[in-house]
């Protein structure tokens, strides 16, 4: 049995290139320094490259074949694309068991889940800083009230519960942002315009990343999801398992945003259309770096949710792997029942 993977690669600025040699990953920044890390040692569990960095196809393929996730990103931290090998979707089972339970009560009760328990992570915020909580009770009331075998149907229902819950929630947490950088009290989603809602945005990639590696070991079919339906270019199981973790983004970004003022933001031009062009708001590029290395550090930080194995403490980034390999446990009805795990920030 190989050792834990605890070793990432970061090509994070520009002009470096990672490259294998002597049974080694090799790593030559832009100054000609050079780092190795050996294969057999089984210790790299994750390469990030950013565009602008070169990588040779010996090193991709020594990548998929010990297992380690390669991920491209933006400059700005966006992933871009990642490596599969091609084994990885060769456990066809899992992948059969997740498609029948959408067919299934099962798929319903997961799906109620996923909401429920996503209560459960925000009241965990709203706990730390002393904010209203939810109302859980009425929340599960809710969710159970709703009878039908129609997963269609259902979806509406708990999508209705779980934006009513998350506009109070985030009505409460959006004013403890600086008061100087904050141009909105509402959170919007995909392509917003102000530099909060985007730096969430942004956060929220990583954090899907992190949820979608942890699918992809699981043999699960990233875009076949129980609460989120299937859309075009939408990972939604994805979309369903990071409700479990976006209240621990939520916490990270308050607490990084403590001192940020307007001089932190930049206003980029962009393409909104095909004839109309508009500018929208960001992190600098030095701040976003900066985020994005304390946001890589964060998911490693431990917290006290029991191993599957050993252990009764183990990192966030472990604990969203672990968490989709029990649902696909549960799919293939190895366990009996499945029953999410949440971080406490107390």
């Amino acid at each position: 049995m190989h050792g834990a993977k605890i070793e990432k690669i970061f090509l994070d600025d520009s002009g470096s290139f990672l490259g294998r040699g002597e049974g080694a990953l090799i790593v030559r920044d832009r100054k000609k320094q050079v780092e190795k890390y050996p294969l057999f040692d089984n210790k790299v569990g994750e390469v990030q490259i950013a565009m602008g960095n070169s990588v040779s196809s010996a090193a991709l393929a020594s990548c998929a074949f010990w297992g380690i996730n390669v991920l491209i990103t933006s400059q700005r931290g966006n992933p871009v694309a990642y490596l599969r090998s091609i084994e990885d979707d060769s456990h066809v089972k899992t992948r059969v068991c997740q498609y029948k339970a959408l067919e299934s009560e099962k798929g319903i009760e997961i799906a109620k889940k996923i909401v429920l328990y996503k209560a459960q992570g925000q009241n965990e915020l709203l706990k730390k800083y002393g904010l209203r909580q939810h109302d859980l009770l009425k929340i599960k009331e809710s969710v159970i009230s709703i009878e039908s075998t129609n997963l269609k149907f259902v979806r509406k229902k708990l999508l209705n519960i779980e934006g009513r819950y998350t506009d109070f929630y985030f009505r409460q947490i959006f004013p403890m942002m600086p008061q100087a950088i904050l141009k909105t009290a509402n959170r919007k989603t995909y392509k917003a315009y102000d530099g909060i809602n985007n730096t969430f945005n942004l956060a929220y990639t990583a954090l899907q990343w992190k949820v979608l590696s942890g699918i992809i070991k699981s043999k699960l079919e990233p875009y076949l999801g129980f609460v989120h339906s299937e859309q075009y270019k939408k990972p939604s199981l994805a979309c369903d398992l990071m409700e479990f973790y976006r209240f621990l983004i939520d916490d990270f970004i308050i607490q990084q945003s403590k001192g940020w003022s307007k001089k932190d933001f930049e206003f980029v031009e962009e393409n909104f259309s095909s004839n109309k062009k508009g500018k929208r708001e960001y992190l600098t590029k030095p701040r976003t770096k900066e985020l994005m290395k304390r946001l890589n550090a964060y998911f490693e930080k431990t917290v006290e949710i029991p191993r599957m194995k050993v252990g009764n403490r183990q990192e966030i980034e472990t604990i969203i792997c672990e968490e989709a390999l029990l649902l696909a446990k549960y799919l293939r009805g190895e366990k009996a029942d499945w029953m999410p795990r949440i971080p406490s920030l107390s």
